[in-house]
């Protein structure tokens, strides 16, 4: 005997709410709430409601076909933490049958805003966005409705408006823990050298690194941090002139990456400055450089790989539903004392 249609009441039934509210969800009725719609819809793929029946093959045939697109500004170099994680959400989404294409986001295309000329969104299944912290290109990105996640984003994306999943290392928390611990030590001044607006990763940085003189009850010196634009702070003979045109240098500086720190390093030698004795340094990302440079460099280690293959997992339920509420997810990080902080 062959199974009755089923029925709104049915899936109603199933998850114990009333048949008007289901009625909503399923013709995405504002007034009902997403996690709500979620459920609905995903009980309605389950229980093969209707239309949601083919929901379930255009799922599985996309797993065997795929194409995940991956944005970027800037492409990571080898000793980004991006690299070790991208190969790790490659690996992921290759054994379950997508593939992964990569493009190139111009300066023009930024500001048009205009999709790479070799991205087609008609082949495309789902979007991860790396090094890509432009706010008006991030809002570009979510309204074509193709599943998308980000890693990392625009220090000024405001979580509640968020159509994406938002995938970051705990940045805040390992800051402040640096910070805390050279303020317990008696180490002062302080400054902190990096572009707050740049990112949302160097934001919560720029936060951590505040808490810590919030908590024990001092204010932070401004006066001894650096703060322009990125394109500046990346420059070294810009960063160099900035140092060199302090009047008193601090005895720290933490600094938004490990990038920023080499530079931050290689600059106090220029100046026959002593690292730890006369300046202590910090960084963030505990890439190669951080354990070559002399002194070692105090950091923060990202599990990187382990990132990938969450991003991965992330985008793949998006894929698979792509009406549950936006996910924003923080993946633990852990501080690394070494020789440029006086730890050895």
């Amino acid at each position: 005997m062959s199974r009755e249609k089923v029925t709104i009441q049915d899936i109603a039934d199933s998850l114990g709410l009333s048949r008007n509210t289901v009625s909503k969800a399923l013709n995405n009725n504002p007034s009902i709430p997403d996690e709500t719609r979620s459920r609905v819809i995903q009980k309605a793929v389950e229980m093969k409601y209707k239309q949601f029946a083919f929901f379930e093959h255009e799922i599985a045939s996309a797993k065997k076909s795929g194409n995940i697109a991956l944005l970027t500004a800037n492409m990571p170099n080898n000793s980004h933490f991006g690299t070790s994680l991208l190969s790790g959400l490659e690996q992921k989404i290759s054994s379950v049958g997508f593939n992964l294409s990569i493009h190139m986001v111009r300066e023009n295309e930024l500001k048009s805003p205009a999709l790479p000329v070799n991205f087609d969104k008609s082949k495309v299944d789902g979007i991860v966005c790396i090094e890509l912290f432009d706010e008006n290109y991030t809002e570009f990105i979510t309204s074509l409705e193709i599943p998308t996640l980000f890693i990392d984003a625009s220090a000024d994306l405001a979580f509640s408006e968020m159509k994406a999943d938002l995938l970051l290392m705990e940045n805040s928390h390992s800051t402040f823990r640096i910070t805390k611990r050279l303020i317990d030590e008696g180490v002062a001044p302080i400054g902190f050298i990096g572009d707050y607006r740049h990112c949302m990763s160097f934001s919560e940085r720029w936060e951590g690194f505040n808490k810590a003189f919030f908590t024990a009850q001092i204010k932070p010196h401004e006066s001894f941090c650096i703060l322009e634009e990125d394109r500046y702070i990346a420059d070294y003979q810009w960063l160099k002139q900035q140092l060199t045109s302090m009047k008193k240098l601090p005895s720290a500086f933490v600094c938004a990456n490990d990038f920023i720190a080499i530079h931050v390093i290689r600059i106090l030698k220029d100046l026959n400055i002593r690292i730890p004795e006369e300046v202590m340094v910090c960084g963030f990302d505990n890439a190669p450089e951080s354990r070559i440079i002399e002194p070692h460099l105090t950091t923060v280690h990202i599990h990187r790989s382990e990132m990938g293959i969450l991003a991965a997992e992330m985008l793949l339920k998006r894929i698979e539903n792509p009406y549950r509420p936006p996910q924003v997810t923080h993946v633990k990080t852990t501080p690394v004392f070494r020789q440029s902080t006086g730890h050895a």
